[in-house]
Protein backbone atom coordinates (compact mmCIF):
# COMPACT_ATOMS: atom_id res chain seq x y z
CA UNK A 1 0.00 0.00 0.00
CA UNK A 2 1.04 3.88 -0.24
CA UNK A 3 2.33 5.46 1.97
CA UNK A 4 -0.61 8.16 3.36
CA UNK A 5 0.89 11.40 4.46
CA UNK A 6 -0.26 13.20 6.55
CA UNK A 7 -3.24 10.77 7.20
CA UNK A 8 -5.49 7.99 6.65
CA UNK A 9 -8.21 6.99 4.38
CA UNK A 10 -11.64 5.63 3.96
CA UNK A 11 -14.50 3.82 2.23
CA UNK A 12 -18.52 3.90 2.82
CA UNK A 13 -21.34 4.81 1.32
CA UNK A 14 -23.81 7.20 -0.05
CA UNK A 15 -27.57 7.19 -1.18
CA UNK A 16 -30.63 8.42 -3.55
CA UNK A 17 -30.48 11.79 -4.54
CA UNK A 18 -32.03 14.76 -2.19
CA UNK A 19 -35.68 15.37 -3.51
CA UNK A 20 -34.74 19.22 -2.71
CA UNK A 21 -32.44 21.64 -1.31
CA UNK A 22 -32.19 23.30 1.57
CA UNK A 23 -31.87 27.98 1.25
CA UNK A 24 -28.66 28.91 2.38
CA UNK A 25 -29.12 31.61 5.39
CA UNK A 26 -29.37 35.15 4.20
CA UNK A 27 -26.05 36.45 5.06
CA UNK A 28 -24.57 33.38 3.32
CA UNK A 29 -23.27 33.83 -0.21
CA UNK A 30 -23.72 31.26 -2.56
CA UNK A 31 -20.92 30.22 -4.53
CA UNK A 32 -19.47 27.98 -7.09
CA UNK A 33 -17.17 25.28 -6.07
CA UNK A 34 -14.35 23.21 -7.99
CA UNK A 35 -13.84 19.97 -5.62
CA UNK A 36 -11.00 17.75 -6.91
CA UNK A 37 -10.10 14.29 -6.02
CA UNK A 38 -7.95 11.49 -7.24
CA UNK A 39 -9.39 8.15 -6.04
CA UNK A 40 -6.33 6.47 -5.28
CA UNK A 41 -7.39 3.04 -3.06
CA UNK A 42 -9.93 2.07 -1.01
CA UNK A 43 -12.94 4.61 -2.02
CA UNK A 44 -11.65 6.86 1.04
CA UNK A 45 -11.17 10.14 -0.67
CA UNK A 46 -14.47 10.37 -2.93
CA UNK A 47 -16.19 9.30 0.16
CA UNK A 48 -15.08 12.47 1.72
CA UNK A 49 -15.06 14.58 -1.60
CA UNK A 50 -19.06 13.42 -2.09
CA UNK A 51 -20.34 14.11 1.44
CA UNK A 52 -19.18 17.62 1.02
CA UNK A 53 -20.57 18.28 -2.12
CA UNK A 54 -23.83 16.91 -0.84
CA UNK A 55 -24.13 19.05 2.13
CA UNK A 56 -22.58 22.10 -0.14
CA UNK A 57 -25.56 21.47 -2.61
CA UNK A 58 -28.20 20.64 -0.09
CA UNK A 59 -27.45 24.54 1.56
CA UNK A 60 -27.75 26.15 -1.94
CA UNK A 61 -24.66 26.25 -2.95
CA UNK A 62 -23.18 24.84 -6.71
CA UNK A 63 -20.32 22.45 -6.84
CA UNK A 64 -18.13 20.87 -9.82
CA UNK A 65 -16.50 17.21 -8.67
CA UNK A 66 -13.83 16.69 -11.17
CA UNK A 67 -12.97 12.58 -10.19
CA UNK A 68 -10.48 10.01 -11.81
CA UNK A 69 -12.88 7.34 -10.91
CA UNK A 70 -16.47 7.48 -11.07
CA UNK A 71 -17.64 4.20 -10.24
CA UNK A 72 -17.85 4.53 -6.66
CA UNK A 73 -20.49 6.75 -7.18
CA UNK A 74 -22.91 3.57 -9.01
CA UNK A 75 -23.57 2.82 -5.10
CA UNK A 76 -22.49 5.67 -2.94
CA UNK A 77 -24.59 8.03 -4.39
CA UNK A 78 -26.80 6.41 -7.05
CA UNK A 79 -27.42 8.85 -10.03
CA UNK A 80 -24.44 11.40 -9.22
CA UNK A 81 -22.88 10.73 -12.08
CA UNK A 82 -25.99 10.77 -14.14
CA UNK A 83 -26.70 14.57 -13.01
CA UNK A 84 -29.23 13.32 -10.81
CA UNK A 85 -28.16 15.51 -7.89
CA UNK A 86 -29.27 19.02 -7.45
CA UNK A 87 -26.71 21.68 -7.47
CA UNK A 88 -24.09 18.75 -8.68
CA UNK A 89 -21.94 18.23 -11.38
CA UNK A 90 -19.44 15.30 -11.68
CA UNK A 91 -16.50 16.21 -14.53
CA UNK A 92 -14.42 13.89 -15.33
CA UNK A 93 -10.25 14.19 -14.40
CA UNK A 94 -9.30 13.82 -17.42
CA UNK A 95 -11.18 16.96 -19.38
CA UNK A 96 -9.72 18.76 -16.79
CA UNK A 97 -6.28 18.09 -18.32
CA UNK A 98 -7.14 19.79 -21.01
CA UNK A 99 -7.53 24.06 -20.89
CA UNK A 100 -11.16 23.96 -21.68
CA UNK A 101 -12.82 26.96 -23.35
CA UNK A 102 -13.95 29.84 -20.03
CA UNK A 103 -17.15 29.75 -21.43
CA UNK A 104 -17.77 26.10 -21.20
CA UNK A 105 -16.00 26.31 -17.44
CA UNK A 106 -17.19 29.61 -15.50
CA UNK A 107 -14.38 30.77 -12.95
CA UNK A 108 -16.13 29.28 -9.82
CA UNK A 109 -15.43 31.32 -6.35
CA UNK A 110 -13.93 28.27 -4.32
CA UNK A 111 -11.19 25.58 -5.38
CA UNK A 112 -10.43 22.37 -2.83
CA UNK A 113 -7.88 20.08 -3.50
CA UNK A 114 -8.78 17.04 -1.73
CA UNK A 115 -5.57 15.56 0.34
CA UNK A 116 -2.81 16.53 -1.68
CA UNK A 117 -3.98 15.88 -5.27
CA UNK A 118 -2.83 19.18 -8.02
CA UNK A 119 -5.09 20.87 -10.08
CA UNK A 120 -4.23 19.63 -13.62
CA UNK A 121 -2.15 22.34 -14.99
CA UNK A 122 -3.98 22.68 -18.55
CA UNK A 123 -7.33 23.47 -16.42
CA UNK A 124 -5.42 25.54 -14.05
CA UNK A 125 -3.91 27.60 -16.60
CA UNK A 126 -7.38 28.53 -18.30
CA UNK A 127 -8.70 29.46 -14.99
CA UNK A 128 -5.55 31.78 -14.21
CA UNK A 129 -6.58 33.54 -17.23
CA UNK A 130 -10.22 34.04 -16.68
CA UNK A 131 -9.22 35.31 -12.95
CA UNK A 132 -7.17 37.90 -14.56
CA UNK A 133 -9.44 38.93 -16.92
CA UNK A 134 -12.40 39.12 -14.45
CA UNK A 135 -10.10 40.51 -11.50
CA UNK A 136 -11.01 37.93 -9.08
CA UNK A 137 -9.70 35.06 -7.63
CA UNK A 138 -11.11 32.13 -6.58
CA UNK A 139 -10.35 31.00 -2.58
CA UNK A 140 -8.06 28.53 -2.88
CA UNK A 141 -7.86 25.00 0.14
CA UNK A 142 -5.61 22.60 0.30
CA UNK A 143 -8.01 20.00 2.26
CA UNK A 144 -5.90 17.58 4.08
CA UNK A 145 -6.65 14.11 5.90
CA UNK A 146 -8.53 14.04 9.38
CA UNK A 147 -6.04 14.00 12.37
CA UNK A 148 -5.75 14.48 15.97
CA UNK A 149 -2.36 15.34 15.84
CA UNK A 150 -0.59 18.48 16.99
CA UNK A 151 0.61 19.62 13.64
CA UNK A 152 -2.76 19.50 12.21
CA UNK A 153 -3.98 22.01 14.68
CA UNK A 154 -0.74 24.25 14.31
CA UNK A 155 -1.07 24.08 10.65
CA UNK A 156 -4.90 24.18 10.34
CA UNK A 157 -5.65 27.82 8.33
CA UNK A 158 -2.50 28.55 7.33
CA UNK A 159 -1.55 29.80 3.93
CA UNK A 160 0.75 28.76 1.24
CA UNK A 161 2.23 30.45 -1.20
CA UNK A 162 2.28 28.86 -4.84
CA UNK A 163 5.47 29.61 -5.93
CA UNK A 164 5.79 27.95 -9.75
CA UNK A 165 3.40 27.18 -12.12
CA UNK A 166 0.12 29.05 -13.86
CA UNK A 167 -0.79 30.53 -10.59
CA UNK A 168 2.81 31.54 -9.04
CA UNK A 169 2.21 34.24 -6.62
CA UNK A 170 -1.40 32.96 -5.70
CA UNK A 171 -1.99 31.49 -2.05
CA UNK A 172 -3.60 28.37 -1.09
CA UNK A 173 -4.41 27.61 2.80
CA UNK A 174 -4.29 24.63 4.90
CA UNK A 175 -7.75 22.97 6.17
CA UNK A 176 -7.38 20.07 8.73
CA UNK A 177 -10.48 18.10 9.70
CA UNK A 178 -10.26 17.31 13.26
CA UNK A 179 -12.07 16.39 17.13
CA UNK A 180 -10.71 19.77 18.29
CA UNK A 181 -12.66 23.10 18.28
CA UNK A 182 -9.57 24.42 16.78
CA UNK A 183 -9.65 22.51 14.31
CA UNK A 184 -11.41 22.30 10.70
CA UNK A 185 -14.33 19.80 13.00
CA UNK A 186 -16.21 16.96 11.14
CA UNK A 187 -18.08 16.67 8.19
CA UNK A 188 -21.80 15.59 9.17
CA UNK A 189 -24.48 13.25 7.76
CA UNK A 190 -25.85 15.02 4.70
CA UNK A 191 -29.46 12.94 3.94
CA UNK A 192 -32.64 14.82 4.41
CA UNK A 193 -33.31 12.10 6.96
CA UNK A 194 -29.84 13.71 9.87
CA UNK A 195 -32.32 14.80 11.96
CA UNK A 196 -34.64 11.46 12.20
CA UNK A 197 -33.32 8.97 14.68
CA UNK A 198 -32.41 5.91 12.65
CA UNK A 199 -34.54 2.81 13.04
CA UNK A 200 -34.57 -1.02 12.38
CA UNK A 201 -38.17 -0.16 10.76
CA UNK A 202 -36.92 1.56 8.07
CA UNK A 203 -37.67 -0.51 5.04
CA UNK A 204 -33.64 0.03 3.92
CA UNK A 205 -32.34 -1.32 6.91
CA UNK A 206 -34.76 -3.96 7.96
CA UNK A 207 -32.72 -6.81 6.09
CA UNK A 208 -30.05 -6.22 8.63
CA UNK A 209 -32.25 -5.87 11.42
CA UNK A 210 -31.59 -8.12 14.39
CA UNK A 211 -33.61 -11.84 14.14
CA UNK A 212 -33.91 -12.03 18.07
CA UNK A 213 -34.48 -10.44 21.20
CA UNK A 214 -31.24 -9.65 22.59
CA UNK A 215 -29.10 -10.03 19.56
CA UNK A 216 -26.14 -7.54 19.36
CA UNK A 217 -25.07 -6.00 16.10
CA UNK A 218 -21.51 -5.33 15.16
CA UNK A 219 -20.72 -3.72 11.86
CA UNK A 220 -17.47 -5.11 10.68
CA UNK A 221 -15.97 -2.53 8.23
CA UNK A 222 -11.92 -2.88 8.33
CA UNK A 223 -8.65 -3.62 5.96
CA UNK A 224 -7.72 -7.43 4.94
CA UNK A 225 -4.94 -7.13 7.52
CA UNK A 226 -7.51 -6.91 10.65
CA UNK A 227 -7.12 -9.57 12.50
CA UNK A 228 -10.43 -11.44 11.60
CA UNK A 229 -10.11 -15.10 13.01
CA UNK A 230 -9.18 -13.86 16.26
CA UNK A 231 -12.86 -11.07 16.20
CA UNK A 232 -14.40 -14.33 15.44
CA UNK A 233 -13.06 -16.53 18.27
CA UNK A 234 -13.61 -13.89 20.31
CA UNK A 235 -17.57 -13.19 19.33
CA UNK A 236 -18.15 -16.98 19.68
CA UNK A 237 -16.92 -16.94 23.15
CA UNK A 238 -18.97 -13.91 24.58
CA UNK A 239 -21.92 -16.10 25.73
CA UNK A 240 -23.84 -13.26 23.75
CA UNK A 241 -26.08 -13.70 20.55
CA UNK A 242 -24.32 -11.48 17.88
CA UNK A 243 -24.80 -10.60 14.42
CA UNK A 244 -21.93 -9.53 12.80
CA UNK A 245 -22.50 -7.26 9.12
CA UNK A 246 -19.69 -7.58 7.38
CA UNK A 247 -19.15 -4.91 4.72
CA UNK A 248 -18.69 -5.76 1.12
CA UNK A 249 -14.68 -5.98 -0.28
CA UNK A 250 -11.61 -6.67 1.71
CA UNK A 251 -13.76 -7.17 5.05
CA UNK A 252 -15.48 -9.62 3.37
CA UNK A 253 -13.12 -11.76 1.63
CA UNK A 254 -10.99 -11.69 4.94
CA UNK A 255 -14.29 -13.32 6.73
CA UNK A 256 -14.79 -15.65 4.07
CA UNK A 257 -10.67 -16.43 4.36
CA UNK A 258 -11.19 -16.66 7.92
CA UNK A 259 -13.87 -18.95 7.94
CA UNK A 260 -12.04 -22.06 6.88
CA UNK A 261 -9.49 -21.89 10.25
CA UNK A 262 -12.61 -21.83 12.73
CA UNK A 263 -14.21 -25.12 13.53
CA UNK A 264 -17.90 -25.96 12.41
CA UNK A 265 -19.35 -25.76 16.15
CA UNK A 266 -18.35 -22.67 16.61
CA UNK A 267 -20.85 -20.64 15.33
CA UNK A 268 -23.92 -21.56 17.20
CA UNK A 269 -24.15 -17.74 18.79
CA UNK A 270 -23.15 -15.87 15.52
CA UNK A 271 -24.80 -15.19 12.60
CA UNK A 272 -22.55 -14.05 9.59
CA UNK A 273 -24.33 -11.38 7.54
CA UNK A 274 -22.83 -9.52 4.65
CA UNK A 275 -23.75 -6.57 3.15
CA UNK A 276 -23.86 -4.92 -0.29
CA UNK A 277 -22.29 -1.81 -1.21
CA UNK A 278 -24.66 0.63 0.40
CA UNK A 279 -25.18 4.29 -0.33
CA UNK A 280 -23.76 6.19 2.05
CA UNK A 281 -26.72 7.37 4.13
CA UNK A 282 -27.69 4.16 4.84
CA UNK A 283 -24.40 3.29 5.82
CA UNK A 284 -24.62 6.24 8.33
CA UNK A 285 -27.72 4.75 9.60
CA UNK A 286 -26.72 1.81 10.28
CA UNK A 287 -23.89 3.04 12.35
CA UNK A 288 -26.28 4.79 14.20
CA UNK A 289 -27.91 1.49 15.31
CA UNK A 290 -25.40 -1.06 15.96
CA UNK A 291 -24.27 -2.18 19.21
CA UNK A 292 -20.23 -1.90 17.97
CA UNK A 293 -18.68 -0.30 15.01
CA UNK A 294 -15.54 -1.43 13.43
CA UNK A 295 -14.76 1.32 11.25
CA UNK A 296 -11.61 2.03 9.21
CA UNK A 297 -10.21 4.90 7.28
CA UNK A 298 -11.49 8.68 7.78
CA UNK A 299 -15.23 9.07 6.43
CA UNK A 300 -16.15 6.00 8.93
CA UNK A 301 -14.03 7.02 11.74
CA UNK A 302 -16.05 10.80 11.40
CA UNK A 303 -19.45 9.42 11.19
CA UNK A 304 -18.67 6.52 13.42
CA UNK A 305 -17.91 8.86 16.71
CA UNK A 306 -20.48 11.50 16.15
CA UNK A 307 -23.26 8.96 16.50
CA UNK A 308 -22.74 8.18 20.07
CA UNK A 309 -22.06 4.00 19.65
CA UNK A 310 -18.74 2.51 20.55
CA UNK A 311 -16.38 2.22 17.87
CA UNK A 312 -12.79 0.80 17.50
CA UNK A 313 -10.71 2.54 14.33
CA UNK A 314 -8.48 0.43 12.21
CA UNK A 315 -6.63 3.20 10.56
CA UNK A 316 -4.81 2.89 7.67
CA UNK A 317 -1.48 1.19 8.21
CA UNK A 318 1.57 2.95 6.47
CA UNK A 319 4.73 1.24 6.00
CA UNK A 320 6.75 3.30 7.55
CA UNK A 321 4.34 2.73 10.94
CA UNK A 322 3.39 6.56 11.13
CA UNK A 323 -0.03 5.56 11.72
CA UNK A 324 0.68 5.12 15.13
CA UNK A 325 1.28 8.48 16.78
CA UNK A 326 -2.00 8.96 14.09
CA UNK A 327 -3.78 6.59 16.41
CA UNK A 328 -2.12 7.65 19.70
CA UNK A 329 -3.78 11.14 19.09
CA UNK A 330 -6.44 10.07 18.55
CA UNK A 331 -6.93 7.97 21.51
CA UNK A 332 -5.66 11.15 23.47
CA UNK A 333 -7.85 13.09 22.10
CA UNK A 334 -11.36 10.68 22.95
CA UNK A 335 -9.53 10.43 26.18
CA UNK A 336 -10.19 6.82 25.75
CA UNK A 337 -9.66 4.22 28.86
CA UNK A 338 -7.67 1.36 29.15
CA UNK A 339 -9.81 -1.14 27.86
CA UNK A 340 -10.89 1.33 24.68
CA UNK A 341 -7.06 1.46 24.17
CA UNK A 342 -6.54 -2.25 24.55
CA UNK A 343 -9.38 -2.61 21.77
CA UNK A 344 -7.19 -0.43 19.45
CA UNK A 345 -4.21 -1.53 20.11
CA UNK A 346 -5.42 -5.32 19.43
CA UNK A 347 -7.65 -4.23 16.40
CA UNK A 348 -4.12 -2.15 14.56
CA UNK A 349 -2.06 -5.11 15.63
CA UNK A 350 0.43 -2.32 17.23
CA UNK A 351 3.48 -3.85 19.91
CA UNK A 352 0.61 -3.51 22.75
CA UNK A 353 -1.55 -5.53 21.18
CA UNK A 354 -2.99 -8.01 23.78
CA UNK A 355 -2.34 -11.89 22.75
CA UNK A 356 -5.43 -13.00 24.64
CA UNK A 357 -8.46 -11.11 22.28
CA UNK A 358 -10.85 -13.29 24.12
CA UNK A 359 -10.46 -11.09 27.50
CA UNK A 360 -11.44 -7.66 25.76
CA UNK A 361 -14.22 -5.73 27.05
CA UNK A 362 -17.41 -5.71 25.33
CA UNK A 363 -19.76 -2.82 24.90
CA UNK A 364 -22.58 -4.62 25.70
CA UNK A 365 -20.99 -6.14 29.16
CA UNK A 366 -22.92 -5.35 32.49
CA UNK A 367 -21.69 -1.78 34.20
CA UNK A 368 -19.53 -1.11 30.93
CA UNK A 369 -18.33 2.44 30.92
CA UNK A 370 -17.80 2.30 26.86
CA UNK A 371 -21.46 3.43 26.18
CA UNK A 372 -21.63 6.57 28.10
CA UNK A 373 -18.12 7.65 27.04
CA UNK A 374 -18.74 7.03 23.33
CA UNK A 375 -21.90 9.41 24.20
CA UNK A 376 -19.91 11.82 25.44
CA UNK A 377 -17.70 11.89 23.08
CA UNK A 378 -20.74 12.12 20.07
CA UNK A 379 -21.63 15.41 22.37
CA UNK A 380 -18.64 16.92 22.29
CA UNK A 381 -18.32 16.87 18.93
CA UNK A 382 -21.33 18.03 18.37
CA UNK A 383 -20.74 21.37 20.12
CA UNK A 384 -17.62 22.42 17.26
CA UNK A 385 -18.41 24.15 14.37
CA UNK A 386 -18.91 21.39 11.61
CA UNK A 387 -15.95 21.07 8.43
CA UNK A 388 -18.79 22.20 5.96
CA UNK A 389 -20.03 25.39 7.85
CA UNK A 390 -16.23 26.50 8.36
CA UNK A 391 -15.25 26.09 4.98
CA UNK A 392 -18.01 28.24 3.83
CA UNK A 393 -17.31 30.88 6.20
CA UNK A 394 -14.04 31.44 5.12
CA UNK A 395 -14.39 30.90 1.59
CA UNK A 396 -17.61 33.87 1.92
CA UNK A 397 -14.96 35.93 3.53
CA UNK A 398 -12.49 35.65 0.86
CA UNK A 399 -14.98 35.44 -1.61
CA UNK A 400 -15.87 39.47 -0.65
CA UNK A 401 -12.83 40.32 -0.26
CA UNK A 402 -10.88 38.88 -3.77
CA UNK A 403 -7.37 40.90 -2.99
CA UNK A 404 -7.17 38.50 0.23
CA UNK A 405 -6.11 36.00 -1.95
CA UNK A 406 -3.28 38.35 -3.70
CA UNK A 407 0.15 37.17 -2.09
Amino acid sequence: MPSRTPSSLQASATAPAPAHTQSPPASEKVLLWDIFCKVIDNYGDVGVCWRLAAQLALRGHSVRLWLDDKRPLQWMAPGAAQGGWPGISVRDWSSAQHAAPVPETPLADVWVEAFGCDIPPAWLQSQVDAADTQGRRPAWINLEYLSAEPFALRSHGLPSPVLQGPAKGWTKYFFYPGFSPASGGLLRRSDAQATQPPTWANPELAAFAPEASGERTVLLFSYASAPIVDLLQALTGTGQAVQLLVAAGQSAQAVRDALTALPDGRWAQLRLRFLPNLPQPVFDQLLALCDLNLVRGEDSLAQAVQTGKPCVWQIYPQNDCAHQPKLRAYLETLAADAPLCAWHAFWNGTPAASPAPPTLAWPWEPDSAWPRHAANVAARMAQNTDLCSQLIDWAVLRAAHPTAQRA
